[in-house]
Parts: structure tokens; sequence; C-alpha cells
């Protein structure tokens, strides 16, 4: 059976910052949660739960403002599991293909779930309802170091399409690691999602992304609506610990829209500094006591997807690039990246057409 993690708002970390020189940024002491998701994931590497055994991977960063980070992981790409064919954004969940339920039951490190008194396990109409659980298991084909999946209410069966409670539990998940490169991602059906059954990808780096600090231009900043002006060209939310649920709420009209118009789109969530208008001085550059949601609106990759080839997902767009053959890691280039991740975004025109309905469609709201 696997272990049950009970959090609540006294286990959120807010100190956190990255290193700027400064005594004020200390090496982060891992929590409850990271210490329990680590233990477990190493047990299962030593255990052979893994299609792989990930040693350090190579890496490097690429010379040039973004500092793409470039990591090779060669057997990813020869021992993962073949992925399903997407045909929609909106596909429906088949029980006859792969799904989280036909894992090994130990695989599951814990199953994670937020004390009494929270939205899902409330008072409705009269009754006190079953709090949502979020399953933790090892992504058996690792990318990083401590990679897992969280996946909602496991039995339910809920197709690839993100709901408010995956959204806000993968932002808590932030919250309740004190190490600043802890990331949580998803990617869409016809956004190099290999499995149609809902779930969030998690895993630790051991490099800043510039995503952390890039500059952000306000669109409706009352609700944490921005976007990122860096490339490659987004939406970002920003949130605080005191509105984590109202911003997940946005977060998920923004995705309902996206799949609603069967648009394809991932979605990137780190620790990061304050938007710029919301920013005093330097030392809050420094600081990740928040957290940054990036969407990336995008052209759809339906069919299956292409193990071997150099794929455009949730970890690419967030300036961590994994390659899975030596030539290619060694001879890339910042420009050469740009121009394959270019390829896969909407045009400048039916992204601003889509930033105009966005925000229309959220002040209204």
């Amino acid at each position: 059976m696997p272990l049950h993690f009970v959090y609540s708002h006294q286990d959120f970390i807010t100190n956190v910052c990255r290193a700027d020189g400064s005594s004020s940024c200390v090496a982060p002491t891992p929590t409850k949660f990271d210490t329990i998701l680590q233990a477990g994931w190493k047990d299962r590497m030593d255990r052979g739960f893994f299609r792989y055994h990930l040693s350090d991977v190579e890496t490097r960063i690429l010379p040039g403002p973004h500092k793409f980070v470039t990591q090779l992981n060669v057997k990813r790409a020869q021992e993962k599991r073949k992925p399903q064919e997407i045909l929609s954004v909106q596909q429906e969940f088949n029980d006859k293909l792969f799904n989280f339920n036909k894992i090994n039951p130990e695989e599951i490190i814990f199953e994670a779930m937020k004390d009494a008194g929270w939205g899902p396990g409330a008072l409705e109409n009269g009754k006190l309802q079953q709090p949502c659980r979020m399953s933790v298991m090892v992504n058996v084909s690792p990318l990083e170091f401590g990679h897992c999946l969280l996946v909602p209410d496991l039995e339910h069966c809920l197709p690839q399409v993100l709901t408010a409670f995956a959204i806000q539990v993968g932002i808590e998940s932030v919250l309740l690691s004190s190490n600043p490169g802890f990331h949580v991602g998803f990617n869409s059906l016809g956004a190099l999602a290999s499995v149609n059954h809902l779930h969030l990808h998690v895993y630790y780096l051991n490099h800043e992304l510039r995503l952390e600090s890039a500059s952000l231009e306000p669109l409706l900043p009352e609700k944490g609506f921005y976007r990122l002006t860096d490339f490659p060209i987004g939406f970002m939310f920003y949130t605080e610990l005191d509105c984590v649920e109202k911003v997940a709420s946005v977060v998920c009209q923004v995705t309902d829209f996206l799949v609603a118009g069967n648009v394809a789109h991932n979605l990137f969530m780190t620790r990061g500094c304050p938007p710029n208008d919301r920013m005093q001085n330097e030392m809050e550059r420094a600081s990740r006591a928040g957290v940054r949601i990036a969407v990336w609106p995008r052209k759809s990759c339906f069919g299956v997807k292409d193990q071997s080839a150099f794929n455009i997902a949730l970890c690419e767009l967030a300036g961590h690039l994994l390659f899975k053959n030596k030539q290619d890691f060694d001879l890339t280039s910042e420009e050469h990246i740009i121009g394959i991740i270019q390829k896969y975004l909407l045009p400048d025109a039916e992204f601003s057409s889509l930033e105009q309905q966005l925000t229309h469609y959220l002040r209204d709201a």
C-alpha cells in the first residue's frame, strides 16, 4: 500500500530564493514532501522498477542570452513505452489502452491529500464529500532526478484534460517543495502527451531556467494573467500563497477555452520571481516565494509521437532541452533551437487573436 501524505497550509514554503551572491539565499532544507518523494524515487530505482538506470545525465548550458539547459538522455528514446495515437485534444479516455490503473501498484510512492476543511472535502448539500486524492508515482522512463507523475483520482479514469483540482495541486506541489528547481508540467493531447489519462510531470533540475525571471507584460494582473514577452511567447500566470485557488481557477478557464477550440497546449509550473509590475527591488528578483505558471498554445502534433525525434513539449518550451543522440547534443546552438521551437508555436497573428479572445473572456468571467 502506498504511503498517505496529508498536508495543510502550514506545510507550504515561501522563503525560497535563487542564490545571487547575497547571504539571504541559503541552501534549502528538504521538506517532508521532498524527503518522501526523493526517498521513494530512489527506492524504486534501486529495486529495478525503471526501464533504465538514470545516472548523472550529461548537461551543458548553451551559449546565448536564453541560457538553454541541454541534457543528453539516449536511453529515454530507446526504452520509453510506445506512445498512444492521438487524434484530438478532446479525445475520450479508452480503458482498453494503457493507463495508470494498469501499472505495478508498487510504482506509486504515496497518495497526497489536503487536510479536512479544503474545498473537495467540504460539505456539499449537507454531506461530507470524499476529498480528492493525488497519486504520486514514478515515471519509469525518467528524464531527471525525481521524475514522477501526479495522477488525480486515479480510478476515475479522466482523459488528459486539465481540471481546476489538478492545476491547484500542481501549484501546491511546487509550494510544498523547498527546492527552487522543483518543476511541474503538463502536455495536452496534440502537444506530445503520450498517455490519455490525466497526469502531470514533476521533477528536479539543478539549474536555473530563464523562465523563472523572464519579463512579463500585464494583461489582467488582478487575475494573475500576463504575457510572456521573452521567447517562446506564451501566457503566464503568477500566484503567491494567498491566491492559489483563485489563480488555479483562472488557469483552468484558459485551458478549458483552448480545449474547446481543439488548441493543443503545454503548461509549466516553477518557482519564480514576481512580475515586473510587482517587483520593487533587485532582492525580489532573487525571490522564489511565488509560482509562475506558463501556458503555451501551439500547433497540434497528432498521430503517434516519434520517440527518436527532438520533440518540443513542456520541458523544451521552458528552456530545458532533452536530446536523444550525442551528435545533436554536441552540435546544437541557441539559434538552431529557436528555429525548431518556432515551428511549433502559433503564428504571431493567430496568437494575438487568441490573446484578445482570452482577455475579453476572462474579463467578463
